[in-house]
C-alpha cells in the first residue's frame, strides 16, 4: 500500500521534443534534447566537442592571414652607397657602376653631400648610387655589358687625326652626357697644343711643381686621373682620352669646354 499523502508521479507515454543549443566558444551545436511533457528538462548529455581552430581567447574564430614580410619584420634592402677613394671623379664613379644619366644624375642625388661645386669630392665620403644598373647583382652587369658590346659593333670608325680624334670623343662625350661641340673642342686643341697630342709645357708653373700639361688640351696627370672617362685609354697622350677628360673638367668647373676661351 501506498502511504498516505504520498503520491505516485503519472508517467506520460507521448515525449516532448525539444533542441539545447551548446556553446562552443562562437560556434554553436544543436543537441537533442528530451523532456518529459510538464516536467523539468532533464539534464544535458556530456557531448565532448573539439575546440575551433585558432580561437581567440574571446571566443571568437579568426581566419589565418599571411603576414608580408615588411609586417614580419624583414630587412628592407639597404640603398647602395660608395665611399670616395683618393683619385676618384664623379664621372669615374657613375661610369664604373653603370649609372644611369651619368655623373650629373650621381652629382644631382648626392648635392647635399658633395657642395656646390660636383669636382670637389673627398676620400672617405659616402655617395648614394640611386640609379645603378648593378645593383640588381651580375645580371644587370651582364646586360650592360652587352650593351657596351653591341654598341661598340656599331660605332663607326674614326680617321686617325685631329678631325677623327674630336669626333670619335664627341660621340663619347654624348654616351656619358659630357656637354661640348666640335667647334669649341677644335678651338681650344689649337690655342693649348696646335694639335699635337704629343705636346708637353715644361716651362709654366705646373712643370715648376712637377706636374706638366700634357697632351692636346694640356692636362696635367691629376686632372687627367680625377676626370678620366671610363671606357678611353688611361693616357694622357691618347687624343680621344686626353679630350674627354679635358671636356669632363670643363663641364664641371665652366659647364662646358665651349665656355672656355683662355687657360683653363
Amino acid at each position: 500500500m501506498r502511504e498516505k499523502g504520498k503520491h505516485r508521479r503519472i508517467r506520460k507515454s507521448g515525449l516532448a521534443r525539444g533542441f539545447a543549443a551548446a556553446g562552443t566558444g562562437g560556434a554553436a551545436i544543436v543537441i537533442p534534447l528530451l523532456a518529459s511533457s510538464g516536467a523539468q528538462a532533464a539534464a544535458l548529455p556530456h557531448v565532448p566537442v573539439a575546440a575551433p581552430a585558432l580561437a581567440a581567447s574571446t571566443g571568437t574564430v579568426r581566419a589565418a592571414v599571411p603576414v608580408s614580410a615588411h609586417q614580419s619584420g624583414a630587412a628592407k634592402a639597404t640603398e647602395a652607397t660608395y665611399t670616395v677613394k683618393l683619385g676618384d671623379s664623379l664621372t669615374e664613379i657613375a661610369g664604373r657602376h653603370h649609372v644611369k644619366g651619368g655623373w650629373q644624375r650621381l652629382y644631382e642625388e648626392n648635392r647635399s653631400v658633395i657642395g656646390g661645386d660636383p669636382s670637389l669630392i673627398h676620400p672617405g665620403m659616402k655617395i648614394k648610387l640611386d640609379g645603378a644598373e648593378g645593383k640588381a647583382g651580375g645580371t644587370g652587369r651582364a646586360k650592360t655589358n652587352e650593351r657596351a658590346a653591341r654598341s661598340s659593333e656599331r660605332a663607326p670608325s674614326h680617321t686617325s687625326n685631329l678631325d677623327g680624334w674630336i669626333r670619335e670623343a664627341l660621340d663619347i662625350m654624348r654616351r656619358e652626357g659630357i656637354p661640348g661641340s666640335y667647334h669649341g673642342i677644335h678651338r681650344n686643341v689649337m690655342r693649348e697644343s696646335s694639335g699635337n697630342p704629343h705636346a708637353v709645357n715644361n716651362w709654366d708653373s705646373n712643370a715648376r711643381k712637377g706636374t706638366p700639361s700634357k697632351g692636346l688640351l694640356q692636362v696635367i696627370d691629376p686632372t687627367f686621373r680625377a676626370y678620366h672617362v671610363p671606357g678611353t685609354k688611361f693616357d694622357p697622350h691618347d687624343p680621344v682620352a686626353n679630350i674627354t677628360a679635358a671636356a669632363n673638367y670643363a663641364a664641371h668647373r665652366y659647364g662646358s669646354i665651349d665656355n672656355v676661351n683662355g687657360p683653363y
